[in-house]
């Protein structure tokens, strides 16, 4: 049984539509997939209908945008109401957040030589009902500044850059609530990728396991080797769950095809045990 925990479409910033995602990932081989895009489900529902048209397993899912000691954290959430009034009250605040640091971005962007206009920025939007750096970065390749999102961010865009501006996140430790309280599944995204290993510590996910944190993603194209080991160990101590996925973004994010990484079928199984 081969298991995607973990995918985006256009809605938020991968380049598939929902359906033409379940159809890639059918096209992939996988049983299972879950669209989790970040901070909104507004792609689920086409999702579901054409994983149930095309007999495909489907988990929906989201991805928040939270923060620890001052660093950003992705959380997935499985099988969460995403309509419960507090969660949906949240993601709007974070989507705004995310949408309204567009002009400070582009003013950096303009100060360092690499101009990209909103107009240009938002005719990468698609269907997504935020703008966010990855749309800035896709703005960036099309403007000819850089050769792809990759580059975009590691010149400018990333955590810290010369391009960066903070922006709203919910705290980890409100997201996990937020998301036990819609009946969903809390598991830490790519906890030990893109430089957080010093921030989630072996302590920290100690504590967040006592807050309700289920899980942490292991098997993902940001850890290597060791780490993943070291993962499944940590993950077997704290008795989370320990998942893999492929973290697809479509053409939006190369090295990440669907079910590059897996979830076993016994980890499903009990994330989809533990919803409501």
């Amino acid at each position: 049984m081969k298991i995607d925990l973990h995918t985006h479409s256009a809605v938020s910033d991968g380049t598939d539509t929902p359906a033409d995602l379940i159809r890639a990932a059918v096209g992939a081989g996988l049983d299972v997939v879950a669209l989790t895009d970040h901070d909104t489900g507004a792609g689920l529902a086409e999702a579901a209908a054409t994983a149930a048209e095309l007999g495909i397993e489907f988990m929906p899912g989201v991805e928040m945008s939270t923060k620890y000691a001052g660093h950003s954290v992705h959380l997935l959430g499985y099988g969460a109401d995403l309509t419960q009034p507090e969660l949906a009250a949240e993601l709007v605040r974070v989507r705004s957040g995310r949408t309204g640091r567009l002009q400070p971005v582009l003013a950096k962007l303009r100060e360092l030589g690499v101009p990209v206009s909103e107009a240009e920025v938002l005719a990468q939007v698609g269907e997504s009902p935020s703008v966010g750096r990855p749309h800035i970065a896709d703005a960036l390749v099309a403007a000819g500044h850089v050769a792809d999102r990759r580059e975009a961010f590691d010149r400018f865009l990333h955590d810290g850059g010369p391009a960066h501006v903070a922006r709203y996140a919910t705290s980890v430790e409100d997201g996990i609530r937020l998301l036990l309280a819609a009946g969903g599944v809390p598991v830490l995204a790519h906890p030990w990728g893109r430089g957080t290993r010093e921030v989630l510590s072996v302590d920290v996910l100690r504590e967040l396991t006592r807050v309700g944190l289920a899980g942490i993603e292991v098997e993902h194209q940001d850890h290597p080797g060791d780490l993943r080991r070291e993962l499944r160990g940590i993950a077997a101590k704290l008795d989370l769950l320990p998942t893999g996925s492929s973290d697809y973004h479509g053409t939006g994010k190369v090295d990440h095809d669907l079910g590059c990484n897996t979830t076993d079928r016994g980890v499903y199984a009990e994330i989809a045990a533990r919803i409501g």
